[in-house]
This record gives structure tokens, sequence and C-alpha cells, in this order.
């Protein structure tokens, strides 16, 4: 389980297919800290590590059903990724229940800067019934953030300058592809509603 707080920036080094999966090697100042067999939320996806080749270089496998669900497939080397180890059992619950699970994708279609802070809105296909509500949580390139102007099929997140900084935000543009992971509770009162 993750908390949607981002611990630190993975630089695409490689990219190698291996029959219908592709394998990333990244780059990133935690590398050492990782194990073979570590689950490590990439962008939002959980994916197992599994490789150390250098002190600051391990790499992870995504296969095609996790490529075609998420934006990894669209990496390419130099794209930066938001990373996240799994939330330890004594640690604080900064941010708010996130699997590492992605549910779709979605698009930017605006980034407007405030003078302070960036109000950035998505889109993304109503079709699997996925949801967001005003002031709840939702789950970007694995950073957990809170709705704004909540509508069908889309919403906006104001983005405060740290998390700018500290996330791939800052790469964003209009037409990006994200990886979107709705709140857990929300998609269980959703599927429980859909019965009646």
């Amino acid at each position: 389980m993750f908390t949607g707080i981002v611990e630190a920036l993975a630089q695409v080094v490689e990219i190698k297919a291996e029959g219908t999966n592709l394998t990333f090697t990244f780059e990133s100042a935690i590398a050492n800290e990782l194990k073979i067999d570590q689950s490590v939320s990439h962008n939002g996806v959980c994916l197992t590590v599994v490789q150390n080749s250098t002190p600051n270089q391990y790499s992870v496998t995504a296969i095609d059903e996790t490529l075609k669900k998420t934006n990894l497939g669209k990496l390419n080397i130099g794209d930066k990724v938001n990373l996240e180890r799994c939330m330890p059992a004594n640690g604080r619950f900064d941010g708010h229940i996130v699997q590492g699970h992605v549910d779709q994708t979605g698009i930017c279609t605006a980034i407007e800067d405030q003078n302070g802070s960036w109000l950035i809105s998505f889109e993304y296909d109503g079709s699997n019934n996925n949801i967001t509500v005003e002031k709840g949580s939702i789950c970007i390139n694995g950073v957990s953030l809170t709705v704004v102007n909540s509508k069908d099929n889309g919403f906006s997140v104001a983005i405060i300058p740290y998390t700018w900084e500290h996330t791939n935000f800052h790469q964003l543009k209009v037409g990006s592809i994200i990886n979107l992971e709705f709140d857990i509770l929300g998609k269980y009162m959703q599927k429980i509603l859909s019965r009646k």
C-alpha cells in the first residue's frame, strides 16, 4: 500500500523489450536503498524491482496489461517518473489509501499558472464508471491530490510549488497522458450502489 506522497524522481536510462513486456532501467537517488522483490510505485504503478545494476540504477518489468492501462508504455529515455516505496507499518499516513493499481489513463487539458500555484485540469473516459467528488482524493502519476472542480469525466487539481518542483508535474503539457487511480472507497461505493 502507498500513500501518494512522492519520495523521489527516477529518470529512464534504458528500455528493453522482452516479448510483450518492457523492462525499464531507472536512475534515482534512492536506487541504492531498493532491494530485489521490493514493490515501488512508478507514476502510481506498483512494480517489482528485478535488478540492482549499479548503486544509482535499478530495473523493473511492466507486463503487457500494465502497459495497456497506464502511461508507462509511452516513456522515453530521459523521461522522469514519480517514485514512492510502500508505506512502512510504523509510518504516517500523509496522503490517502493508494494501491498502486492504476484504473485508467487521462489527459491533461489545461495548465493555469496562478502566480504561486498551478491549476491543472484533466479529462478521462467515463465508460469505466470511475468518478471524482469535490474535495475528494485522486492519485495522478502516483501523487495523492485533492479534487477541485469535479465534473463528469473531468476534474482539476491545485499544485503547490513544492509538489510542482519535486514531482514530474513540472513536465506536464496540455495533451500529456497521465495515470489515474481513483479513490478506493469511492470505487467500492460505486460498485455497491450499481447493484441496487
